[in-house]
């Protein structure tokens, strides 16, 4: 399924770039070649926009159930073909099958969902005090979207933007992650096969200077959406806002959550999803459980459990493995040399702390703990997309809540604990996207708004109806009337 040369896809076509230039991609499992890859510029952004505006027009006119059908039809299509799909994600990102097959069942569950939003497209009547009017409100497409995406999860990544985006009526330009870029172009061919429109979908290849930017700076594209790194978000955001015309840009960036164990917690329980949290997809997820903050009470018991439960991770890719490789060997080597230098500012390693030889070349590192971190040090403050995670002491609930807001992000936070009171106050008091009781840190499903506060996003939400907001504006419309016309 996974091909030698890897091309954009416009125009309902694969196609190289006008510049004939390429680039490898390695596997994280083996460090192998897997494909070249075609190294877009200006000019095929320019040709993917060009096709996307003629094809707008037609598809924002189709009725949004007939919309809708399509994306149930693609929803079957990712059921009927997970096996080839998730081979797919497991190529492109080394992760263990039953994750890589789990990314093409929620990327299923979302398009249903789309599917039913199309006959759920609704806006509102209002009252007015003038007599004679009437007044409503709809949606309208915006054009064309940029739809820019992350590596660590390539089709839930597209599903997330794409699904919604062309619900409400518009036309999409993805730009693939270079370290993902096959998933994309297999997405494009599935929506082909379901009935979408020609040229109503596109994707661009290559990097993000020589495509990402001329992308975002043509004012043709009425909305951006990324999903990656808060420098890269920043300076989209400042990109965009310096054109002539403005677009919406709709930002998911980083996280560095909290996971709260109390003194009342079920420590077997709260291992697990602590666990869970940190390493699944080897720590490469905004929702990733990377501060693991425990009462002084319970500081000991939770440490012994965490440290046990790590212990039965499984490293590698296979059918029964937990805990994949990191995207490239540059992640690994900046992974294994931020808890050296850790080390070297006094933290201790409870499990981890290096790569795992036997599956050299791959980029596979063991799921590592660290505690005596400060909360103030660099690897409390910053995202390090990797299976990394800090334990840390706190005396009380309101040590605990004030360590868990001490980040400059806020995407989201769990707690355990059986205090009904702790957990309203943690939901109340805790700034974030996403409060979880009792459960990881991660957890979305198509229905549900995710997304951050802070430096991990800008306010809107995917998926969830909630996305429609950002892939449709609002309209309203005022009719007038003349009774003495009838």
């Amino acid at each position: 399924m996974y091909p030698q040369q890897i091309l954009h896809w416009i125009n309902d076509a694969e196609v190289a770039s006008a510049a004939g230039a390429t680039f490898e991609k390695r596997s994280p499992i083996d460090d192998r070649v897997v494909a070249t890859v075609t190294r877009g510029s200006t000019a095929d952004v320019a040709r993917a926009i060009d096709v996307a505006t003629v094809a707008a027009d037609a598809w924002a006119r189709t009725p949004a159930p007939r919309r809708g059908e399509i994306l149930g039809r693609a929803a079957a299509l990712l059921r009927a073909n997970e096996r080839e799909l998730g081979e797919i994600v497991q190529t492109e990102t080394g992760k263990p099958w039953k994750n890589a097959v789990a990314e093409v069942s929620s990327s299923a569950d979302l398009g249903v969902f789309m599917e039913g939003e199309g006959s759920r497209f609704y806006g509102k009547t209002m009252t007015t005090p003038i007599p004679n009017r009437a007044v409503r409100t709809e949606r309208a497409p915006i054009g064309v979207c940029a739809a820019i995406m992350p590596f660590n999860s390539p089709l839930a990544g597209v599903a997330w933007k794409a699904f919604p985006a062309l619900l409400c009526g518009n036309a999409v330009v993805a730009k693939s992650h270079e370290l993902t870029p096959y998933t994309a172009v297999a997405f494009g061919k599935l929506l082909q096969q379901a009935g979408l429109p020609c040229g109503v979908y596109s994707v661009v290849q290559g990097f993000g200077p020589e495509v990402g930017t001329p992308l975002i700076e043509d004012e043709r594209v009425g909305l951006v959406s990324f999903t990656g790194s808060v420098p890269t978000g920043k300076r989209i955001q400042q990109t965009v806002s310096a054109r002539p015309v403005l677009a919406k840009v709709c930002l998911e960036l980083g996280g560095k959550n909290p996971l709260v164990v109390c003194d009342d917690a079920d420590m077997a329980l709260a291992a697990e999803h602590a666990v869970a949290s940190a390493f699944i997809d080897a720590g490469q997820r905004c929702a990733a459980g990377s501060r693991l903050i425990a009462f002084d009470a319970v500081y000991d018991a939770f440490r012994d459990a965490l440290v046990a439960r790590t212990a039965q991770v499984q490293v590698g890719s296979g059918p029964q493995d937990d805990c994949g490789p990191v995207i490239t060997r540059e992640s690994l080597d900046r992974l294994l040399k931020t808890v050296d230098a850790a080390v070297a500012r006094g933290a201790r390693v409870l499990a981890g702390g290096h790569a795992v030889a036997a599956l050299a070349p791959g980029y596979y590192m063991a799921p590592t703990i660290l505690e005596n971190v400060s909360h103030d040090d660099e690897i409390s403050q910053q995202e390090l997309f990797g299976p990394i995670t800090c334990l840390y002491r706190a005396a009380d609930f309101d040590e605990a809540l004030r360590l868990a807001n001490a980040t400059s992000f806020g995407l989201t936070g769990a707690i355990h604990t059986s205090n009904m009171h702790r957990i309203e106050q943690f939901i109340a008091r805790y700034r974030a996207g996403l409060v979880s009781i009792n459960g990881p840190t991660y957890g979305a499903g198509p229905h549900m708004p995710f997304g951050g506060v802070k430096n991990s996003g800008n306010g809107f939400r995917e998926p969830g109806t909630e996305s429609l907001d950002v892939y449709s504006e609002w309209k309203t419309v005022v009719v007038n009337h003349d009774p003495g016309r009838v």
